[in-house]
């Protein structure tokens, strides 16, 4: 088997070196050093998949956290059989699915990488979901040495060792050179054994161009018990080709075609008719989650009641996992504050405890995500600005992730500015093909927890700390009973709205979210008292906009109010004039902004929503400056 491996990896190298050299641009040293690695992994009996069906829930998976070794995982598919030699000349070209880094776009990528650092956390989560699943399947990560001083991996690591994965390998290809030089350890790689042993895990330091000591690095991990298992390899960046092995400045540099000449004859002659043998998965049964038969049940809330939208959260989730089989819930260790504990206490199989990383927590969402779950994360808002390039690239894996913030806003009080999420509802509006909503009351938020785990896609749903009124009725109908009373009737979805005060001789529409929607509210009630109407709208669906709804009450009243707990940029306002002027004339009416636009600082929730001028005193000042100009 040894030589076939051999000619299986020059032949790789030849896919690597052509298909760099005709895009002008790839990585082909970075795909060289860990070549043998692959090679040995894939088509020596370790690596487990039917490429026939990649969706099968028993293959073994394979991540290239270092993703700009694409190259390289292309050319292992197209040993494979499952990529033409006309294709891979396609590398890194418009409308070609081999991109620079892999996507989506070529169906045996399991998740897009690149932006380095991640890939251990998105494996680790698959690995999860085998062992929560109670499947065979392996995953396998292919890190980079530079990518080590990313602080994910390592949260990655001491979670792998926590849930005792022996069922996740990590290979390290330890080719000594990044991006501009030496990394951090170089070629020490006993340095990296020890860090790695520390963290709880099996590791071992190998060549990794000697396929014994490969074969033998694959037969220990797979035998590794209760530990996850990292191969440590020493390679050499640009092996195969003298004239760039073991040299800086190659890095991110395809050769010349005279270069690629020489690098050929070097190379000697190579067998294109050669196909690299998979082993495929024993067969097993397996039910695919899923929604189960029925409908949510929700809470029935009192009129009159305060509740929390994070409290509500917590109860909708301990409603939602009793019907729906795919969700697992993650968090951040703040269940207790987010109230994702309710699951927790009850569900523990559905719960993860992610503690405080982030980071981590969203690469693992990722994982689970590309497994068919359907992941729900949350942590206290402000906290997820730490994991945004994680959750950035999980909206480019097109994932199927819930992302929940709670704490958001000036609104929660004394515990200062640090804890306060206000610049979340602009970073999730930012990403591609992503819902954000913004529930007001514990029955919006039941309902629209419900319909985020219908939603196919990504979904950001911000809560609050405080308490708030009960505004809707739990059911579908006006409330007709005493203890009821007359609550809104209104069926949420996603892109929707609610106008909650609405009358002929509206003089401005005032818009709210959250807990600046009950201080419009409380506006509401004392301008009628002077004699003036305001109209009233609920706007917990931030993107998509309800923007028909918006229109209507601009060309109506002529003026608008939008007050927000957040930051201006990028948030409601901004995202209502964005929207607005894509279908009316902006200079028809006036839109104005209340928001935190002052250094937050401790203090009661009243007195720091007065400071910021974004509750209902500050509504009625300026509704008082719109009807004095008219």
């Amino acid at each position: 088997m040894q030589n076939n491996i051999q000619q299986l990896a020059k032949l790789i190298r030849y896919y690597i070196l052509t298909s760099t050299t005709e895009a002008k641009s790839g990585h082909p040293s970075s795909s060289l050093s860990a070549t043998d690695l692959m090679a040995g992994l894939m088509f020596n009996g370790f690596f487990k998949t039917d490429l026939e069906d990649h969706e099968n829930p028993n293959n073994d998976r394979l991540i290239f956290s270092k993703g700009h070794a694409s190259p390289l995982f292309f050319a292992l598919y197209a040993v494979a059989g499952k990529i033409s030699e006309k294709e891979m000349l396609t590398l890194r070209k418009f409308g070609s699915r081999l991109e620079g880094h892999p996507t989506s776009a070529f169906p045996y990528t399991e998740v897009p990488t690149g932006s380095l650092g991640q890939g251990l956390s998105v494996g680790l989560g698959m690995a999860l979901n085998a062992k929560k699943d109670k499947l065979s399947y392996k995953t396998y990560v292919l890190l980079g040495d530079s990518e080590m001083a990313e602080g994910s991996v390592w949260e990655a690591m001491a979670s792998a060792s926590f849930y005792k994965l022996d069922n996740l390998v990590a290979i390290v290809d330890v080719n000594r050179l990044g991006q501009r030089g030496e990394t951090m350890l170089g070629f020490n790689t006993e340095i990296y054994k020890q860090r790695a042993e520390s963290f709880g895990w099996n590791a071992i330091v190998i060549d990794g161009h000697n396929v014994d000591e490969i074969t033998k690095a694959y037969q220990q991990a797979s035998l590794s018990a209760d530990k996850p298992f990292m191969i440590i390899a020493r390679t050499l960046k640009g092996k195969g080709v003298s004239f760039i092995e073991d040299k800086d400045g190659w890095h991110g540099k395809p050769l010349s075609a005279e270069e690629l000449k020489l690098a050929l004859v070097e190379l000697g002659e190579v067998d294109k008719s050669l196909v690299g043998e998979i082993v495929r998965p024993e067969s097993s049964k397996y039910q695919v989650a899923s929604i189960k038969p029925g409908t949510m049940q929700f809470t029935n809330y009192e009129n009159g009641k305060m509740v929390a939208t994070r409290k509500a959260y917590g109860n909708a989730l301990a409603n939602l996992v009793e019907v729906d089989n795919r969700v697992v819930v993650l968090d951040a260790e703040t269940s207790n504050s987010t109230y994702a504990d309710s699951v927790k206490k009850n569900h523990s199989e559905k719960f993860v405890e992610c503690f405080i990383a982030e980071q981590n927590m969203v690469g693992m969402a990722l994982g689970f995500a590309r497994r068919g779950k359907v992941p729900f994360v949350s942590t206290f808002a402000a906290f997820l600005t730490r994991a945004y390039d994680q959750i950035r690239m999980s909206a480019l894996a097109q994932s199927n992730i819930k992302f929940i913030g709670s704490h958001a806003g000036v609104s929660i009080g004394e515990d200062g500015s640090s804890q306060m999420g206000l610049e979340e509802i602009a970073m999730f509006r930012a990403l591609p093909e992503t819902v954000v909503l913004y529930p007001s009351d514990a029955v919006s938020t039941e309902k629209l927890v419900w319909e985020a785990a219908k939603h196919q896609g990504n979904v950001y749903i911000q809560t609050t700390r405080k308490e708030a009124n009960i505004l809707y009725s739990s059911k579908y109908q006006v409330a007709s009973s005493k203890e009821e009373g007359n609550l809104t009737q209104h069926e949420f979805k996603i892109g929707g709205s609610c106008t909650l005060k609405l009358s002929t001789s509206d003089v401005v529409t005032v818009i709210g979210a959250g807990v600046t929607l009950h201080e419009a509210l409380s506006a509401y009630e004392d301008l009628q008292k002077e004699g003036i109407n305001i109209r009233v709208i609920d706007l917990y669906s931030v993107k998509p906009l309800d923007l028909e709804s918006l229109k209507k009450a601009a060309m109506e009243t002529k003026n608008i109010i939008v007050v927000e707990d957040n930051h201006s940029e990028g948030g409601l306002y901004e995202a209502i004039v964005g929207g607005l002027a894509s279908v009316s004339d902006l200079s028809s009416y006036k839109v104005a902004s209340l928001a935190v636009t002052k250094m937050p600082k401790s203090g009661k929730p009243e007195e720091l929503l007065a400071f910021e001028e974004i509750d209902k005193n500050a509504i009625i000042k300026q509704v008082r400056q719109v009807v004095s100009r008219q």
